[in-house]
């Protein structure tokens, strides 16, 4: 008897799987129960009469008529042919449809009237200033209605950029009126730089708290050492540097077609897609050309290291930087299309030759077994251990290693925890300080991981610090919070750079 009643009670259940259920909270309204509840009774009533004719004389036979209780079974086969099911399939899919092409309707009502409102914008509009805070925020079935990438007069129906993506703003509030302090600043950088022979200790001095975004891209160039003190060699000196690139470009690019070449390449191909996937700019096929070409170019010059996966990043603030020369705002939706061939043209050496003194300072990072990267992931443990031993400890009881979550840092420099706009603000400060990217971007990782001691602390399981470490919530990030983030860790490198044994155990 309780076999029998078991039995039942699977069998009699509406709730089988593959049964019609109401699902609420779905994005369209769920089915009716007026017009399921006819057909669930139906069917209980079958099973229920199939039921009574069969009785289970052994436990063997039991299981055996049960074991399928969660599969769809042959009884349930011939309910789902029967008329009833059938109508209500109809009624259902009928019921369903109209009110999902009502709901588009209704959806579409809104671009078209912003397409009408807009049409008189006149095509001589070059930019326009950044989303505000307000649409990026809007509901994401509005943005998926946008029309994609287009030139800069069609600009107001551009594709809503997330505020992790945005380049222009470099404040989480938008971008204020420039103060009276940033216009002398401004003012001061212009006089360093028109001066006959730069003074690069006092240009350094200046650009460690940042750089005004009318001269960074100069600036960067001093800095990196890629343009001389001197002015009036500067500019034979870029006409040559840009021949010499393009010169690399006929000789090595031809070559990547060839056996030896053909899986750099491809993982390049492979990597260019994915640098800043939020962004349209580097979305753009003009674009992602330029990007395989300087990595390309540079992974055949430096065979020690070759392309290593995190390289691709490194190029984007600089291709940035120097795209804002020729662009005054939205440098995100900009159309590379409409620059001439020989403004690309710089773009992309100057981001080559920029991104070259850089790697050269940090190639261990990537040559075999990347032995730079081994041994600032170990420093950084050590250093940690010291300024806040809780923090260790913690790690170190749910058993979480560095490795597992500084290898990034150290081999994307940040840029994959950051908003690009920050890291372009961290670059003004990596690139005023001795070895900025070699040395002082480990305090910048350990101040780092101690901003975000108090979430640290209240994960207590391996997945849970783990998730937190790889997603750190840095999206409304802008100057402030990178200004007394390098604060920090200008002070923990006072403290630690010149005395080593202070943090070894």
């Amino acid at each position: 008897m309780a076999a029998e009643n078991s039995k039942q009670f699977w069998k009699r259940s509406a709730k089988l799987p593959g049964s019609i259920q109401p699902v609420y909270g779905a994005q369209h309204p769920p089915l009716d129960p007026r017009l399921t509840k006819n057909f669930i009774k139906e069917r209980s009533k079958v099973n229920a009469v199939s039921l009574k004719n069969k009785k289970a004389s052994s436990f063997h036979e039991f299981a055996r008529n049960t074991s399928d209780a969660w599969d769809i079974g042959d009884d349930e086969e011939e309910d789902f042919s029967s008329p009833s099911f059938q109508t209500l399939n109809s009624k259902v899919a009928l019921a369903t449809a109209a009110q999902v092409l009502e709901n588009h309707s209704k959806l579409r009502v809104k671009p078209e009237r912003s397409q009408s409102t807009t049409s008189d914008v006149p095509a001589s509009y070059k930019v326009t200033k950044s989303s505000s805070d307000a649409q990026l925020s809007r509901n994401s079935s509005d943005s998926c209605l946008r029309n994609p990438l287009h030139k800069q007069q069609s600009l107001p129906l551009r594709p809503i950029i997330p505020l992790v993506a945005r380049i222009s703003d470099q404040n989480a509030s938008g971008a204020p009126p420039m103060t009276v302090r940033e216009k002398t600043r401004l003012e001061k950088f212009r006089q360093l730089l028109s001066s006959h022979n730069t003074d690069l200790d006092e240009l350094r001095k200046c650009s460690w708290p940042g750089v005004p975004r009318e001269v960074r891209p100069v600036t960067w160039r001093l800095l990196s050492g890629y343009l001389p003190a001197n002015t009036e060699r500067r500019k034979l000196t870029l006409q040559r540097k840009r021949e010499e690139y393009f010169g690399f470009i006929e000789q090595y690019y031809d070559s990547r077609n060839e056996e030896h070449h053909q899986d750099t390449y491809r993982q390049i191909h492979i990597d260019i897609p994915r640098t800043n996937p939020l962004i349209p700019l580097f979305q753009q096929p003009l674009v992602q050309e330029i990007f395989e070409r300087i990595l390309f170019i540079w992974a055949i010059r430096h065979p020690a290291s070759g392309y290593v996966q995190g390289i691709n990043d490194l190029v984007t603030p600089f291709f940035v930087v120097f795209l804002s020369e020729y662009v005054e705002e939205d440098v995100e939706n900009f159309d590379v299309t409409n620059l001439s061939q020989d403004m690309l043209r710089s773009i992309e050496a100057d981001s080559f030759w920029c991104m070259s003194k850089l790697l050269d300072g940090i190639q261990d990072n990537y040559t075999f077994a990347q032995p730079g990267i081994q041994k600032k992931v170990k420093a950084l443990e050590e250093l940690v251990s010291r300024i806040d031993e809780q923090v260790h400890n913690h790690f170190r009881r749910y058993e979480v290693e560095y490795l597992q979550f500084a290898f990034r840092w150290m081999n994307n420099l940040l840029m994959r925890e950051l908003p690009l706009r920050c890291t372009i603000r961290l670059w003004d400060t990596y690139q005023s300080e001795p070895e900025g990217f070699s040395h002082f971007h480990l305090y910048v990782c350990a101040a780092f991981l101690i901003k975000w001691r108090k979430e640290i602390l209240d994960e207590e399981d391996f997945q849970g610090l783990l998730m937190l470490l790889q997603n750190l919530p840095t999206i409304h990030w802008g100057n402030e919070e990178i200004g007394l983030l390098l604060a920090e860790a200008y002070r923990l490198k006072y403290m630690f750079a010149d005395a080593p044994n202070h943090y070894r155990r």
